[in-house]
Parts: C-alpha cells; sequence; structure tokens
C-alpha cells in the first residue's frame, strides 16, 4: 500500500485534489477556445474516455468570452490556462472552476490581487504552474534551466499568493526529461503543504510520452507524491487518459481491470496477441476491479490463473478457462475466446 504524502485538499468544481481524494486524470483541449463547438467536442471525448478535469488555453478576449457557453455545456470541470493578461485573468475566474497561472507574468501585485480576490469569493484554485524552459531570467542565469531553478521559482510564486492570504494552491514542476522533472518534485514536496500535479512538459508523441510519464510517475508516486496529473502526449486526446490511468491502475493507486498475459515466446500454441487485444476491447470500460490472465500455453497459465479472477489457459487445439483457480469450462480453439468474454461480463455485472 502506497502512503501518500498529506496535503492540504482543494475543489475544482466537483473534484477534489489533495488530502485523501483519489488522484485525478486530466488534460487540455488542443482547439482554439473561441471555437466552442470543436472545444466542447474535444472535451466530451475526454469525458467519456475518463477524464477528471480538463483545461483550456485563453489566449484572447474572444476566448474569454466563449468560457461562459462552454462551462454551462461542459461535463468536466474547466481550468482556464492564464499567461500575461491579467483582465482575461478576471474575467475567466468569474466563470471557471480554477486558474493556470504564474503569478509572475500577469503584471504586479496588484493585478493579481485582483484575480485573487475573484478566485476567493468563488472559492477557485490557482494552479502555480513552472516549467523548466520559461523561468524568470534571474533565477535561469543563476541555476540554469535545473531543479534547483524550478523549485526557487515555485516558492517564490507561493509565497506571493500567500502573502495575499490565499492558500487554493496546487502546483506543478514540469520540465521535458525524467531527471529534472521527478527531482523537482521530490525537492519542493517536504517543503509546502499544497498538491501536486504531476507532468513532463513536452513529452513527444504517443510512445515516448507514455515511456517519460511512466518513468516519472510511478517514481513520484510510488514515494507518495502526487495529487492529479496530466500525460502530455503530442495530439492524442483519449491516449492521454488512458495512460495516465493506467499507471495509475498499475501502481494500485485506482481500480480496474489488470490484465497478465505472457509475452511471446516458442512455448505458445496459439496466436496470442490478437487474443489480448479482444480482451482488452471488451474491459476497456469496465470500472470493477478485476484480475484477467491470458497465457498461451499450460507452463504458467496454472499459477497465473491462482491469482487471476478469471484466467485463460490456451493449449494447441483447446484450452481452460479457469475461476479463481478452478477450472471451469475447456473449449475448442474457436470457441475460447467467445465464452471468455461472457464469463467477464458475468463477473461484471
Amino acid at each position: 500500500m502506497i502512503k501518500r504524502y498529506p496535503t492540504r485538499k482543494i475543489k475544482v468544481g466537483n473534484v477534489e485534489i489533495g488530502g485523501d481524494a483519489p488522484i485525478s486524470v486530466q488534460s487540455m483541449t488542443f482547439s482554439k477556445t473561441k471555437d466552442i463547438n470543436s472545444t466542447l467536442e474535444q472535451i466530451n471525448r475526454l469525458y467519456f474516455a475518463g477524464a477528471d478535469i480538463v483545461r483550456v488555453a485563453v489566449l484572447d478576449e474572444e476566448d474569454a468570452n466563449a468560457l461562459k457557453e462552454i462551462k454551462e455545456k461542459s461535463p468536466l470541470p474547466i481550468i482556464a490556462d492564464i499567461h500575461f493578461n491579467y483582465r482575461l485573468g478576471l474575467k475567466a475566474a468569474e466563470i471557471v472552476d480554477g486558474l493556470r497561472i504564474n503569478p509572475g507574468n500577469i503584471g504586479g501585485k496588484e493585478r493579481v490581487k485582483e484575480i485573487v480576490k475573484v478566485c476567493k469569493e468563488r472559492s477557485i484554485p490557482i494552479r502555480i504552474g513552472v516549467n523548466a524552459g520559461s523561468l524568470e531570467e534571474h533565477l535561469e542565469n543563476k541555476y540554469g534551466q535545473t531543479p534547483k531553478a524550478m523549485v526557487e521559482s515555485a516558492l517564490w510564486h507561493i509565497k506571493f499568493l500567500e502573502d495575499l492570504d490565499f492558500r487554493d494552491i496546487k502546483v506543478s514542476l514540469k520540465a521535458s526529461d525524467v531527471i529534472r522533472t521527478v527531482k523537482a518534485y521530490r525537492m519542493l514536496r517536504p517543503l509546502v503543504e499544497y498538491p501536486f500535479h504531476l507532468g513532463v512538459t513536452e513529452a513527444g508523441t504517443k510512445f515516448h510520452a507514455t515511456i517519460k510519464s511512466a518513468a516519472a510517475f510511478g517514481a513520484l508516486l510510488l514515494d507518495g507524491i502526487g495529487d492529479t496529473l496530466r500525460v502530455s502526449i503530442t495530439g492524442e486526446l483519449e491516449e492521454e487518459i488512458r495512460v495516465g490511468k493506467a499507471i495509475l491502475q498499475d501502481l494500485g493507486l485506482k481500480e480496474g481491470v489488470n490484465i497478465i498475459s505472457c509475452p511471446t515466446c516458442g512455448r505458445i500454441e496459439v496466436d496470442l496477441p490478437p487474443i489480448v487485444e479482444a480482451v482488452e476491447e471488451a474491459v476497456k470500460d469496465i470500472k470493477k476491479p478485476l484480475n484477467l490472465s491470458v497465457m498461451g500455453c499450460v507452463v504458467n497459465a496454472i499459477g497465473e490463473a491462482k491469482e487471476a479472477d478469471l484466467a485463460i489457459a490456451c493449449g494447441k487445439g483447446y484450452g481452460l478457462i479457469l475461476k479463481k483457480g478452478e477450472i471451469i469450462g475447456k473449449y475448442k480453439e474457436d470457441e475460447l475466446l467467445p465464452k471468455f468474454l461472457e464469463e467477464i461480463k458475468k463477473i461484471a455485472e
């Protein structure tokens, strides 16, 4: 059992973050927010993929004007991503469920104070987002784009808000590589009580982003660090959610279906990959925690089946279905997968 670091609890809409709240998974639309139909279409895709929260970019007045309709029609809490223009922050804060800003680039303490006043009145949180590639010049000159610089930046921004008596804060410390990201989060964690948003920024396409995120999140979450997360994948909305949820499930931090399948080897008597893919597709929407074992031969299958709720042990021309380690049926090869999927459905229901 992973013991999570104790943090202050905040709320983004109806989603709690920090404290004893489940670790949430979020993403960001890539449409222009002013294109309301496209933005809502992407939000709905994320909702059906299982996202908990969505962020939208607010770059100009048209984007800000679109927030009201988007918020009214969105099935997910909305966070507005604001940079440089405090007036956009003020307008967004009247509508959305949370803001992502850097207090240092909004234009001075008085302007931040105005935004904080609205956030306080509406009880909405602010995420301080520190990126290694966009640090304050004096910090980068002193430390370079290092974890130390990222942490000092975060502490300065946090104090900025605390001086305004604002504490509904969450923090992210993102770099484009695993090592700096992990070091920065670990360095800051003992110093503040606020929940952390985990992310490896600009992580790349699906293959590399999945590996970078799994490596960084795995290291941090096993340390009990992290309260919400985003897997940043170039151009992949649903995949961000799928990977994020899978990381949490495989660490035992989120309930769901766990599929155990053997690697391909010379002992396999069937074409195993399509069978595993069919099982994955069949269970993708099942929320109930299940352990399913799909094995290509009998060498390891019986042992794995003892720990599985349901298992297949494939053989040449036939196979076995086992429930909690007990054989419940022997079927011909062409009947095995359909029967297995029937049994999964029964358990899930």
